[in-house]
């Protein structure tokens, strides 16, 4: 079983936004020594939370860090990009850092209506994703009228962040795939595993289909003390569906000091059940059976927390854990 990560560059309440992308590249060296396959980072725009809006020029710091580890975008959202200039960054990544870079490709709209405005995405527009992706997998082929550039060797490896339908699209153009999310929770997750891979067309993306499952994983040595690895990430998402600004992270005992509202108590206590957070024993079982479901040939960890002592200590344990 390979193991990556996925890092979103998450900001940190007293730490200067600027402060989460060095962060990102420590965590990326740090990968590379422990054994991880790839290092991806996310694409968010105008979310305080999150640092990170051009996975592009991240990936090119953390490159110029590492030697040996994948890079790739987890992922660059297409709607949100012309395919040219997609193929054109990624292509030079390539050229900068040979036979090392991925592109991880989502469909992910801006997180609210002003950023949406301000990404000059509208809602009436026709959807074009699956049009735009196979525009993009041209240029990365040469098949293209017009030829992205630099020339490389070898293009980037292309993937499909895909639930529901996107699994069907990536089938279709033989595209490998990361699953993450509530999908990972679907009782129905098995069969569309056996049908992307039943109808996956062999493609110059992929000559087979290839699953990765992308989750957060919280290890301690009790479960109480995972639990609370994960809450700064927890709250912060259940205070954005409550407030609609996904925020920083907090540490731990000013989350618990604050006044909870009983729709947020109820959304920690849903998102908590549902995590992949306890002892080594506990979580290598969760991940076993998530890999017997799904079939998968490599797991991404997405963990965020607080405290990036605790963090990279996770790093280190599921190193460990997964790779021996």
């Amino acid at each position: 079983m390979r193991l990556s990560l996925l890092d979103r560059s998450r900001t940190r309440t007293g730490h200067p936004e600027a402060a989460a992308l060095s962060h990102s590249v420590e965590r990326a060296v740090n990968a590379e020594r422990l054994g991880y396959a790839r290092f991806w980072a996310a694409e968010h725009h105008a979310v305080p939370g999150i640092a990170s809006g051009s996975p592009a020029v991240l990936l090119a710091a953390a490159g110029a860090h590492t030697s040996r580890i994948r890079l790739g975008s987890g992922g660059v959202m297409l709607p949100q990009h012309q395919p040219l200039v997609v193929a054109e960054q990624f292509l030079m990544l390539q050229a900068l850092y040979p036979d090392r870079i991925d592109l991880g490709l989502g469909r992910t709209l801006g997180f609210t209506e002003p950023v949406r405005r301000a990404l000059r995405q509208n809602t009436d527009d026709v959807d074009t994703y699956a049009e735009d992706l196979a525009e993009l997998l041209s240029y990365l082929d040469r098949s293209a009228a017009v030829t992205a550039r630099p020339l490389a060797r070898q293009s980037p490896q292309p993937f499909l962040l895909a639930t529901g339908q996107g699994l069907k699209t990536a089938a279709a153009l033989g595209m490998p795939v990361v699953v993450g999310g509530p999908i990972l929770q679907d009782p129905d997750i098995s069969e569309a595993m056996t049908a992307y891979r039943r109808d996956f067309i062999p493609s110059s993306a992929a000559a087979e289909p290839a699953v990765i499952i992308s989750t957060d994983v919280y290890l301690a040595d009790t479960e109480a003390e995972a639990r609370g690895l994960a809450l700064p990430e927890i709250y912060a998402m259940a205070r954005a569906r409550e407030t609609g600004a996904f925020g920083p992270l907090e540490p731990v005992e000013e989350i618990r000091s604050q006044k909870w509202s009983a729709q947020t108590q109820r959304r920690v206590e849903k998102s908590m059940g549902r995590a992949v957070a306890g002892t080594r024993a506990a979580v290598g079982s969760r991940l076993e059976q998530l890999v017997e479901t799904t079939g998968a040939d490599e797991l991404m960890v997405s963990t965020s927390t607080y405290d990036r002592q605790a963090l990279a200590g996770i790093d280190a344990e599921m190193a460990q854990l997964v790779t021996g």
